[in-house]
């Protein structure tokens, strides 16, 4: 790591930041371990009222990776893991990297066809899920065209606190899988029925640790290979962007999905590190979240910005009914933060609200906000230590462009992935001079502070002009009626492309399309304004919440072909 040069965002770090601090890596277990036996006593997980603490979260993991030897996982091998967050997703994600397996983060929202085509890319030899009837049934099906040998099931209900669990299993009991005895499936019961002591093989920092598939707009995506080095990289660079961290003594809570490679770094491995409590949540909802806030009082709080525009709009916090002052750093990633969402979030509830960068293949932290120094407005913040970002022409590739002109960023240090699974040609293109080309437009500013302009496949071109997205969406956004948007190039005989605004409205908020276009005139260029605009009650969001684009394109492509 070239560190002789003094970069611009050196000097803007707070004090308390030191880009040049050595990043220290290691295999991730020796990482767990360590915690287990420094914070054995704290809670490390707590699962609607369950809690779990080190110590029994480390049996847990040990007796899953006995459990996992004795059908066959060994040093390399892929274990795929479908379940939403629960505290057997921590023990799995664990048990397989202690027995240096491979983890294979999966969606269990995706469709049937979707997780087949990963599953056969990866080809793992075990599924784990629950016994809920769509989980369980999509899984089983999934046998007959894919190298799976196991099928790990774990009941829901065995989960809860005991009572829960038996309510569970009375009220909700036609939700439950009937699994008839095979010898391909392994109840979770019996993968853990063992004394725990696993053999323990060598693993080395650069074995690959997790398959992160990445969110591709078209087929199928592509795994990041994610090494042990990659990830406790990234763990440490997280660590020291928050040196408010007080080891032992941090609640996270975690409303984003484990599998999503945000909440698995910034949430479980963060807290691993930290011996934080993981306060876990099935999935988003609202009210859920805001009343297990008062509850537990969590001092980190990661998400995206749909869920801190669903508190901006909550009558409840609002009124001041939920006091949120516990939470100390609340992280924004998986989309840009529009600035009217972080300035409405700060005034509602009194918290700092910090913006990162990153994507799969950089584990992900590549830049952040500095939680303890200056967030600049509509900044995705600093280069994270011993992480060099630079500005590439978009028209000759490597050729890196002056500061504050506009390029693609490219990224190098630590937590770069190894490459994508089985794909030598993607891994070329995207490593290619030895940083990651992110597909993504931006500029660096005097002071070293990274900004996002848009995605490279979504700018319009319209009448050979670029035309960003992202800069009409945060037009939109100023209008107090707005509460999502998001836009798109739709195809025009005329100019090529022209833009299409999606709309969604806050509650009791009504405008047409006149009206907005009125209030934008003096916030665009005549070529920016949208051409089209179409009110929903809806957006499409993807698993993490994220406004997603892909679904409205493939409608306004569907239109174009009838």
């Amino acid at each position: 790591m070239e560190t002789e040069k003094q970069w611009p965002w050196e000097k803007s770090l707070p004090e308390d930041v030191v880009w040049q601090t050595p990043i220290n890596t290691y295999p991730l277990p020796e990482l767990f371990e360590k915690s287990v036996v420094n914070w054995s006593k704290n809670q490390a997980i707590e699962f609607l009222g369950r809690s779990i603490n080190y110590e029994e979260l480390g049996s847990m993991v040990r007796k899953a990776a006995k459990g996992l030897q004795l059908i066959g996982v060994k040093k390399g091998s892929r274990v795929a893991i479908m379940l939403p967050n629960c505290p057997a997703y921590v023990v799995l994600y664990w048990a397989i990297l202690s027995v240096g397996g491979i983890v294979v983060n999966t969606n269990p929202l995706y469709a049937r066809d979707e997780l087949e085509d990963q599953l056969k890319d990866s080809e793992p030899d075990i599924l784990a899920t629950l016994d809920i009837k769509d989980l369980f049934y999509k899984a089983e099906a999934m046998f007959q065209n894919t190298s799976l040998k196991y099928l790990v099931t774990i009941p829901f209900a065995d989960e809860l606190p005991a009572v829960k669990g038996l309510i569970f299993r009375l009220v909700k009991w036609q939700n439950i899988a009937k699994i008839k005895p095979n010898a391909k499936i392994i109840t979770w019961k019996n993968l853990l029925a063992n004394d725990g002591n696993y053999h323990k093989p060598v693993i080395e920092k650069s074995n690959i640790a997790v398959l992160q598939y990445t969110g591709g707009t078209t087929g199928v995506p592509k795994a990041a290979m994610l090494t042990h080095k990659n990830l406790s990289a990234n763990i440490e660079q997280g660590t020291l962007f928050f040196p408010q961290t007080i080891p032992g003594k941090e609640i996270v809570l975690c409303v984003l999905p484990l599998f999503h490679v945000f909440a698995m770094t910034v949430v479980m491995n963060f807290s691993i590190r930290n011996g934080a409590e993981m306060i876990l949540l099935p999935r988003f909802d609202l009210k859920q979240m805001l009343k297990t806030i008062a509850r537990k009082n969590p001092t980190f709080f990661p998400a995206v910005p749909t869920i801190y525009i669903a508190i901006n709009r909550d009558s409840d916090v609002k009124s001041g009914k939920y006091d949120l002052s516990s939470i100390k750093a609340c992280l924004s990633g998986g989309d840009t933060l529009p600035l009217e969402v972080k300035n409405d979030f700060e005034k509602t509830t009194g918290c700092s609200l910090v913006e990162g960068y990153g994507l799969s293949e950089t584990s992900p932290i590549a830049a952040c906000n500095p939680s303890t120094g200056q967030s600049r407005v509509g900044s995705l913040g600093l280069p994270a230590p011993q992480t060099i970002i630079e500005i590439t022409d978009t028209n000759e590739r490597g050729k890196l462009m002056p500061q504050g002109k506009i390029g693609e960023i490219c990224i190098s240090g630590p937590q770069i992935m190894e490459g994508y699974w089985k794909n030598e040609t993607a891994t070329a293109k995207a490593l290619e001079g030895g940083r990651f080309h992110t597909g993504d437009i931006g500029y660096i500013d005097k002071d070293g502070y990274v900004y996002l302009i848009d995605r490279m496949k979504e700018v319009i071109i319209s009448s050979g002009y670029n035309i960003y997205p992202r800069y009409i969406e945060e037009a939109i956004y100023k209008h107090p009626a707005v509460e999502e948007v998001i836009v798109i190039g739709i195809d025009d005989s005329y100019s090529q492309q022209k833009a299409k605004a999606f709309i969604k409205l806050a509650d009791n908020k009504h405008i047409t399309s006149k009206v907005l276009l009125d209030f934008l005139s003096d916030k665009l260029s005549p070529i920016e304004i949208p051409k089209v605009i179409e009110f929903r009650d809806e957006l499409p969001k993807t698993v993490v919440g994220k406004l997603s684009k892909k679904e409205l394109i493939a409608e306004e492509k569907a239109k174009k072909e009838k």
